[in-house]
């Protein structure tokens, strides 16, 4: 392996990392401080996809369609929470894992009236669509670049939100003590809300961005939804940190197991979740909101 598929393949373990740690953080954050396992959260992923493809379509760019996306996830989360989940806090999992399931099969099929079955591709903006010399043969993408630099900004914010405002402070009281946080007069119903509303924006911005360099198809949010949980489980049960961690480390994994490994890059990342458990069974970061 010469010098310029080495980076290029740096550059895509990094960008599925990232991609895969948006979507991860908020499956983590709403298991490790709702305490619900949520089987659709990857179909909000699909459902960024999808959006990304009407509202760009709709408004003939994607940088409207990123932003009216993000406004409709993080609405469609809290009405989501208000009318399902705010149900399924003192249930046990098996109700949990019946319901969530059931959400996956009814946005499938609003999918498919909605938009019918067949793939659909999105457009890449003009601005990004050139590529950037990698020696005299190869060249990498922008707009790959422009995913894992968004990433990079949507999860820095994240940070701050929960390091440095007073809303991050609540969800961390909420994480760590619920009916403590309750007794000093949070409202913690509402700092669930919020944070499933958060949960929902970070993975339908993930879907909404990586859309146009994949195509946009029924079900594909299923292939995301294992490894997110992959990564929930290795980087520590509610530790945004440790997501981060672990999505990269798979990310790196998985790219350079298809090169150098393709026979057996299939189990690669389920046998560094059997070694990392067997190491340290809480995960690689404690449990915690951030």
């Amino acid at each position: 392996m010469d010098i310029q598929v080495f980076f290029i393949q740096v550059l895509n373990s990094v960008q599925y990392g990232l991609l895969l740690f948006l979507v991860a953080s908020g499956l983590t954050l709403i298991f490790g401080i709702m305490g619900v396992i949520n089987l659709a959260h990857a179909s909000f992923y699909m459902l960024g996809a999808y959006a990304a493809f009407v509202l760009s379509s709709l408004t003939g760019s994607l940088f409207w369609a990123l932003v009216l996306g993000t406004v409709l996830a993080v609405a469609f989360g809290y009405l989501l929470e208000w009318a399902f989940f705010s149900f399924l806090y003192r249930r046990d999992h098996l109700q949990q894992v019946l319901l969530t399931y059931g959400l996956i099969l009814v946005f499938e099929e609003l999918r498919s009236i909605a938009v019918g079955d067949d793939v659909h591709g999105v457009p890449v903006p003009a601005a990004l669509s050139a590529s950037i010399p990698l020696g005299s043969t190869m060249s990498y993408p922008i707009y790959n670049l422009f995913i894992s630099a968004a990433c990079l900004v949507v999860g820095a914010l994240l940070f701050l939100l929960l390091r440095r405002t007073r809303l991050g402070m609540m969800i961390r009281a909420g994480a760590s003590n619920r009916e403590m946080t309750r007794s000093l007069g949070i409202d913690i119903n509402f700092v669930f809300r919020v944070v499933f509303a958060l949960g929902v924006a970070l993975a339908a911005f993930a879907g909404m961005v990586n859309a146009p360099a994949s195509s946009v198809y029924p079900g594909m949010g299923n292939q995301v939804l294992i490894v997110c949980f992959v990564v929930v489980v290795i980087g520590g049960i509610g530790s945004v940190s440790g997501a981060l961690v672990a999505a990269l480390l798979i990310g790196f994994i998985d790219t350079f197991g298809k090169v150098f490994l393709p026979d057996y890059s299939g189990m690669l990342v389920y046998l560094l979740m059997a070694v990392i458990l067997v190491w340290r069974p809480e995960g690689l970061f404690r449990q915690r909101a951030a």
